[in-house]
């Protein structure tokens, strides 16, 4: 199946819409990418959304559990690997010193790059684990 089938998008929508729907504004361009982050004032929380099954029953729910758990951050923006590659691409270049993780989880204040949770520390890890890691990181970075 390709990925820009109308089948596969139809698959895909309701995943980014499990974060369109508590408050993230997708970002399906590179410009859209450096508006969003570069003109941001405070704090960004970045998915890198990812179509894997640890995106679908670990990180999508943890992220919402933490939101409503932790500190919140100013702004909440996304990408989708594999389907926003070019903006996936841009926002991957803020998280210096990391390689391409999906999914993960960045953090940005003032366009400064403070934290990331990549996949490996999703993957494997139950959904509370995750909640977890992202409260402590929410009340470290957004509070």
């Amino acid at each position: 199946m390709a990925y820009d089938s109308p089948i596969f998008l139809e698959i895909i929508q309701p995943m980014r819409e499990e974060l369109t729907q508590i408050g993230f504004q997708e970002l399906r361009t590179p410009d859209e990418v450096t508006v969003a982050i570069e003109n941001a004032k405070g704090t960004t929380l970045v998915v890198v959304n990812s179509i894997c099954g640890c995106a679908a029953g670990i990180a999508r729910p943890a992220i919402a559990a933490a939101l409503e758990k932790g500190p919140q951050p100013d702004h909440r923006v996304t990408v989708f690997a594999g389907q926003d590659v070019e903006a996936t691409k841009k926002v991957r270049t803020y998280f210096t010193n990391y390689a391409p993780s999906s999914p993960s989880i960045g953090f940005i204040k003032d366009g400064e790059f403070l934290y990331l949770l990549q996949r490996h520390q999703i993957e494997g890890h139950s959904m509370e684990d995750v909640t977890q890691q992202l409260v402590t990181a929410f009340e470290k970075y957004f509070a």
